[in-house]
């Protein structure tokens, strides 16, 4: 399956799909933000196409690729099992929950977890 727009909760949402590229550099994150011209507000990204190095907040590449979301006004969910990260860094613990709590990027368990929060957003 290729990334695919769809709706979810009454959102248009590029699904990506876990077999897709790896995410690894900022223009690879621009470049699924130009795929959201296609009438998409929210870009869903499994989590095990990201580079590790997004999950080590001291390289700086989470910021930048959260940035460039946040600059596009387009919503960024992370999604999967993230554990492992999270086990290794406190301040990655932090960053993800305080990105829940927020509107614009989620790190969420499934696609159903994001379904089920876009349409109590609707």
């Amino acid at each position: 399956m290729a990334d695919d727009v769809q709706e979810l909760g009454g959102v248009k949402v590029l699904v990506c799909d876990s077999a897709g590229p790896a995410i690894t550099t900022v223009q690879d994150a621009l470049d699924l933000i130009g795929a959201t011209y296609l009438g998409a507000e929210v870009v869903a990204v499994p989590a095990d196409r990201l580079d590790d190095r997004f999950f080590v907040l001291s390289t700086g590449f989470a910021g930048e690729v959260m940035q460039k979301f946040v600059n596009y006004h387009v919503r960024l969910a992370v999604i999967g099992d993230i554990s492992r990260h999270l086990e290794a860094s406190s301040a990655l613990r932090s960053l993800v929950h305080e990105s829940n709590s927020s509107g614009h990027i989620w790190f969420l368990p499934d696609v159903d977890a994001l379904t089920t929060r876009l349409a109590a957003q609707a």
